[in-house]
């Protein structure tokens, strides 16, 4: 434990850009996949074909090569980040695609007659959706859309691949610096991943159970 005492700032600092990764591509994607669950459902076949196509093509590429086409691929054509703002890039439209499937099968689980109610009052596609759609499918998809969101946790790790320190990228420094205590230093990065991922697990169930209640 010695390593990991002495590397204590090291650990800080991962720990906080981990967190300020987690929660603005999190933010970035929940957003993001709200817009292409409604273009997935949506009544214009080109939007349709957008979002059906955005979704099975990113959730069948591999996160790594998402974060390297973000990083050398966006330069190329005169858009300049840093590090950390690339990976946020890559991780929020990752992680959008997921959640775009999440919140769609809320809105399949939605009874096609409140659809109907509303357009019979002469609500639009896009306002029978965003008032009576949506605020019942989410309640639906709070269990699929944490598991989404811890699986984004862990994925931030895969922004060391691009050189953002955060966790996973001090992890390494931290083994290399110290050879002889490795095993140790990797059960304390794994034991605070797992502390992070638990905490946002009951978070999301505190959230689950409120709407729950509401409904």
């Amino acid at each position: 434990m010695e390593a990991v005492i002495q590397n204590s700032e090291l650990i800080r600092v991962g720990f906080w850009l981990t967190i300020k990764l987690f929660l603005i591509a999190g933010g970035g994607a929940l957003a993001i996949g709200l817009v292409l669950a409604g273009m997935r459902v949506s009544p214009v076949p080109p939007l349709r074909w957008f979002a059906t196509s955005y979704v099975h093509v990113v959730r069948n590429t591999p996160l790594t090569l998402v974060l390297l086409t973000a990083n050398f691929g966006l330069p190329e054509i005169g858009i300049v980040f840093d590090f950390f703002t690339f990976a946020v890039i890559g991780l929020m439209l990752y992680t959008a695609a997921f959640v775009t499937e999440a919140v769609r099968s809320g809105i399949n689980a939605v009874p096609v007659g409140q659809a109907e109610a509303a357009r019979s009052i002469g609500l639009t596609f896009g306002q029978t959706l965003q008032l009576v759609v949506l605020p019942q499918a989410l309640r639906t998809v709070v269990p699929p859309l944490a598991s989404v969101m811890i699986a984004l946790l862990k994925n931030t790790s895969v922004a060391s691949a691009i050189g953002v320190g955060q966790m996973m990228q001090q992890m390494s420094t931290i083994a290399v610096r110290n050879p002889a205590d490795v095993i140790e230093v990797l059960i304390v990065f794994a034991l605070i991943y797992a502390a992070l991922a638990l905490m946002l697990s009951a978070g999301f169930r505190v959230v689950e159970r409120r709407l729950a209640v509401a409904r």
